[in-house]
């Protein structure tokens, strides 16, 4: 029996391996029974921090050997493939040389990541993450078109959970949309902060929200509600800007009249200085 094997080692390995080249493999440890008509042959590749890609194991012959380390580097680029590749007394099946090439050179198996491809005989085992559904059969398509039909292909690839979807409580969660001192003037930070904000506001067409400024307790009352409801006007012109609809953010300010925080502490003061949106109905 012969094997091809792609098989993850670790999970830096698997990590890396996704960046580096799409298909997460392990390193290889060739295997022989004592019958010689049950050998088995496994190759693997294996990614490392550095962007290499490194093939080890044992295969039967010399010409199987530079067809691998010949595909992968087509697959990879010459300067990423590192030869640890031996040669062994094994029995491979007719032809096996060739049906390892064309597994190896399957471009869509790039879109694997943290995944394994596994060829025992004529049986191909695949797993792995894979960006959507499509993806997952384009891969197993891929494969079975380019074996003969004895091959027969199990997959065990599964969709990757999509990340959580940003939302405005998460952005803003334990940050501060920031102003220059005692005016309604962004800085950078503060900028780049709303810039988050605009890819999540424009998915929410016809949403409308109220932009409420807050300040600490330091100063006047009257010229913290006039700063407060300046900073919202701020906010609401740079989302605009950006392409936000201004008529879908309304704009008050609040002053210091709704801490959320002890105002006899600067760390305190500094979370009451707040932008807060509001969803109205």
């Amino acid at each position: 029996m012969t094997t091809v094997m792609f098989r993850p080692h670790s999970i830096a390995a698997l990590r890396a391996l996704a960046c580096a080249a799409g298909l997460a493999c392990a390193p290889l440890w060739a295997q022989t029974t004592p019958a010689a008509s049950d050998a088995t042959a496994q190759v693997s590749t294996q990614p490392q921090a550095n962007g290499k890609v490194v093939a080890s194991g044992v295969v039967p012959d010399e010409s199987t050997r530079q067809a691998v380390l010949a595909q992968l580097r087509a697959q990879y680029g010459n300067d990423r493939v590192v030869d640890q590749l031996g040669v062994g007394n094994l029995v491979a099946p007719p032809k096996w040389s060739d049906s390892l090439q064309k597994i190896l050179g399957t471009p869509s198996l790039k879109r694997v990541s943290r995944g394994a491809l596994k060829v025992r005989g004529n049986v191909i085992e695949v797993s792995g993450e894979v960006e959507n559904e499509a993806t997952k059969q384009q891969v197993l398509s891929d494969i079975s078109t380019q074996l003969n039909p004895t091959y027969t292909v199990r997959s065990s690839l599964r969709v990757a959970a999509a990340p959580p979807t940003p939302t405005l409580d998460s952005t803003l969660a334990n940050r501060t949309i920031e102003f220059q001192p005692g005016n309604a003037l962004l800085t950078p930070n503060g900028q780049r902060l709303l810039d988050e904000l605009v890819p999540i506001l424009a998915k929410m067409p016809g949403k409308r929200f109220e932009v409420v400024g807050h300040t600490d307790a330091d100063g006047a009352r009257d010229a913290n509600i006039v700063l407060s409801a300046n900073r919202a006007n701020t906010v609401r012109q740079y989302l605009a800007a950006k392409g936000i609809p201004y008529a879908s953010l309304l704009t008050s300010g609040a002053g210091p009249d709704h801490p959320v925080a002890d105002n006899s502490t600067e760390e305190g003061r500094a979370r009451n200085r707040r932008i807060e949106f509001k969803p109205l109905p």
